[in-house]
């Protein structure tokens, strides 16, 4: 078995892998094209295992226009049968950052969709990663309709990058979200806060978007950030300082962040959270979000 990446001029290579397109980056109507093609994957990030020429499981690791290191792996497929081929062209590849397989909302309900992710998930785990979180992906557009302000709360632009730094450490401090529990047991509470705030930077969006949320007797309450990521607008983050959980101010924070985008144009706003993280699912299906999609995150 040969494994190794690609070039430029072996490109279509890639495409010969034989998939029903049942799970991963393909569902969400991603043609694999390069940025050479205007699209999103570098054949030095794209790897492929051969066997008598033939590809028998490819991978895909996705970075944004100015990155130098792929931010993450979203493409991968296996041949259920050849599941090594999968294991042997991860443990060459020279990356290490996390996998995200993207599924069908309801991808436990059909035999050949779970069959598809079982045999990605069984190649990653032997390859040596370990399951991090399935997480909901939403979806809001205007049939939905836009939620109504709650007014509870008022909004303040802040241009210290300092002071959201802090409110990170405080948001942080007690979370149930999964990515951050992770960067903090890996590298401790300051570094988990201050990933964030380089997520909050990498997205293209305007820096001045960001909002700190205050009672209406100026104690603080949150950060919420409206973002458009490479793939559009989203929810790039919503926090609510620990001393002020218990009150729903995440739904109102949410509902900021849905107005504010439509507000600057957007005709739809995805969001994702854990899918153990009960009260912030609940926030999402209060404010007309609903599921599209499944993603599993492996480290």
């Amino acid at each position: 078995m040969v494994v190794r990446a690609l070039t430029e001029e072996d490109v279509p290579l890639f495409r010969t892998f034989e998939d029903p397109g049942l799970v991963g980056r393909v569902i969400t109507g991603v043609d694999y094209r390069t940025v050479a093609e205007d699209g999103d994957y570098r054949p030095d990030w794209t790897w492929v295992a051969l066997r008598e020429g033939r590809v028998v499981a490819r991978a895909a690791w996705w970075g944004g226009k100015d990155d130098t290191e792929p931010v993450n792996l979203n493409w991968f497929d296996v041949r259920d049968d050849d599941l090594e081929a999968g294991v042997e062209l991860l443990r060459r590849a020279p990356y290490d950052v996390e996998y995200e397989l993207i599924l069908p909302a309801g991808w436990r309900e059909d035999p050949r969709t779970r069959a598809a992710a079982e045999a990605r998930i069984e190649a990653v785990t032997r390859a040596g990663m370990k399951l991090l979180v399935e997480r909901l992906r939403y979806r809001w557009t205007p049939e939905n309709g836009l939620p109504e302000r709650p007014g509870r709360l008022e909004f303040r632009a802040e241009p210290d990058d300092a002071v959201i730094l802090d409110v990170l450490r405080q948001v942080h401090s007690a979370t149930l979200d999964a990515h951050a529990r992770h960067a903090i047991e890996v590298s401790g509470l300051d570094t988990a806060a201050q990933e964030e705030l380089d997520f909050f930077h990498w997205c293209p969006s305007p820096r001045e978007w960001w909002q700190l949320a205050y009672t209406p007797e100026g104690e603080l309450v949150g950060l919420h950030v409206p973002a458009h990521n490479p793939g559009g607008p989203c929810v790039g983050f919503i926090g609510v300082v620990p001393e002020q959980r218990g009150h729903g101010y995440a739904y109102d924070l949410l509902v900021e962040t849905t107005h504010f985008l439509v507000e600057h144009g957007a005709e739809f706003v995805a969001g994702a959270t854990d899918d153990g993280n009960f009260p912030m699912a609940a926030n999402f299906t209060k404010a007309g979000y609903p599921v599209t999609e499944k993603r599993i995150n492996f480290v």
